[in-house]
């Protein structure tokens, strides 16, 4: 797995589960560890490499958030909402799954919203479709259990994909787009991150706590505020608890020399992945003082160097 002398800089692929893992982990001659994943094994990477002294950039779950205001223009929100919430079929960190509609959004946006979870093109990706299949049959099991959960939790599932067939992918890991409304903070499926197309809208009656909605949750990746007010909009910026944060962008990655990375369970270690943060996780600072045989006075020195 890890060739013995092997040069310091080269660069090793290994394929393995936990055993493949934990040799990384503990190897000393391994000296950063950088990890996405969910965040119970975020949390076990994080422990045991730092525990090993290496230094750690470990990223977990997400549970992003988009905060719509009642001035918010519904139309552009509902389009952000399909992109940011169905696009790869949901399965990626940086997906809407929770929609906060503020005051009388909420029946304005689902009424945008569903007519378009219910058109969305299903298929392979060969066909240009707009959300393509779930990664594993296991996943696709998963995912329709949490829509199973969420109508027996109390939610409204306003658009019902589980049962999706595609003409000659009955085989398939496909299922169709998921919409729920009057979703409760108390629910699973709100809590947990469900990985794929399904988009909780939730209630709140102000902007107050829309944004303590947000910074309640454990997870603190991405959110983003849809709102033509911009002193809302700064004040959303400056208080939200969330590492990334969109005012009218439905999926807040920065570009690629900012840092990209989450707060709270979303992300574990003092470093995070892209621009200067990501050039200080994999380079340390060496510093070198010097002075040459014709610059050093005859005698001993007592005080620390200084340069002269």
């Amino acid at each position: 797995m890890l060739e013995a002398g092997a040069p310091a800089g080269v660069l090793n692929v290994v394929h393995g589960d936990k055993v493949a893992v934990d040799t990384l982990l503990d190897d000393e001659r391994v000296k950063a560890i950088s990890f996405v994943g969910s965040t119970p094994i975020a949390k076990y990477v994080y422990a045991r490499a730092a525990a090993a002294g290496k230094r750690v950039q470990a990223m977990g779950g997400a549970k992003n958030h988009m905060v719509i205001m009642p001035d918010a223009d519904m139309d552009k929100a509902a389009d952000a909402l399909i992109g940011a919430g169905y696009g790869s079929a949901g399965e990626r960190c940086m997906a809407i799954s929770v929609a906060v509609a503020v005051g009388d959004a909420g029946d304005k946006l689902v009424e945008r919203l569903a007519p378009r979870v219910q058109e969305l093109k299903v298929g392979p990706s060969a066909d240009d479709g707009d959300m393509g299949p779930l990664v594993t049959k296991e996943h696709l099991e998963k995912v329709k259990g949490y829509v199973d959960l969420g109508v027996k939790e109390g939610a409204d599932l306003v658009v019902d994909g589980r049962n999706f067939s595609l003409q000659g992918y009955e085989d398939g890991f496909y299922m169709g787009g998921c919409l729920f409304d009057n979703v409760k903070t108390d629910m699973r499926i709100y809590k947990e991150e469900i990985f794929g197309p399904v988009l909780s809208v939730v209630r709140a009656p102000d902007f107050n706590e829309a944004i303590e909605m947000v910074d309640k949750h454990e997870f603190g990746n991405g959110t983003s505020i849809f709102t033509r007010n911009g002193d809302v909009a700064r004040a959303f910026s400056n208080n939200v608890e969330v590492g990334m944060v969109g005012v009218n962008v439905p999926i807040p990655v920065p570009l690629a020399f900012h840092s990209f990375g989450g707060w709270k369970a979303s992300a574990f270690g003092d470093h995070n992945q892209h621009g200067p943060e990501g050039v200080r996780f994999y380079t340390k600072v060496k510093t070198v003082t010097s002075r040459w045989p014709d610059s050093i006075k005859a005698g001993a020195e007592f005080v620390m160097p200084t340069h002269k």
